[in-house]
């Protein structure tokens, strides 16, 4: 009488725990396989710092010595700025010297010039002053602006 006994609540309490058995075994499985790869990612990460290290540690180096060598430069450049800087000072100074004797003597032989020019065609020694301190005027102003043009220029 066991099959009289047997009702539909038990056909599906059956089912139920051939499910839970097949579930079980499923997941199981996916366990299984799931940890094969993690096991591979784990072998795999490890053999990949084995090689990257040593390459992160070689371009840390390189980098050091970079910077090194960099420093050397910026010291050079800085040498040839304060090189390029007392050679400016100097031509600066040597050109402020030698401009305004130049500028005298080129506005002395202007002024001589007309003078002498003035005083031959009006034959008045004040009238020739008067026209050599103009023209030696002019002419030393004439040289202030061209060396003011002629600097203003190299700077740009």
């Amino acid at each position: 009488m066991p099959l009289a006994s047997f009702e539909p609540i038990d056909a599906l309490w059956i089912a139920l725990s051939v499910f839970f058995v097949l579930v079980g075994v499923g997941l199981a499985y996916l366990l299984v396989r799931l940890g094969g790869t993690v096991g591979r990612l784990s072998s795999f990460l490890q053999g990949l710092e084995r090689e990257v290290l040593p390459v992160i540690n070689q371009a840390g180096g390189t980098m050091e010595r970079v910077n090194a060598q960099l420093d050397k430069v910026d010291l050079v450049t800085d040498s040839a700025v304060d090189v390029a800087d007392s050679v400016d000072t100097a031509v600066r100074a040597v050109t402020l010297a030698l401009t305004r004797p130049v500028q005298k003597i080129s506005g002395l032989a202007e002024g001589i010039a007309h003078g002498l020019a003035s005083l031959r065609v009006r034959k008045s020694p004040r009238t020739a002053y008067q026209a050599g301190r103009e023209a030696a005027s002019r002419r030393e102003q004439e040289i202030a602006d061209e060396l003011r043009r002629e600097g203003s220029d190299r700077e740009r």
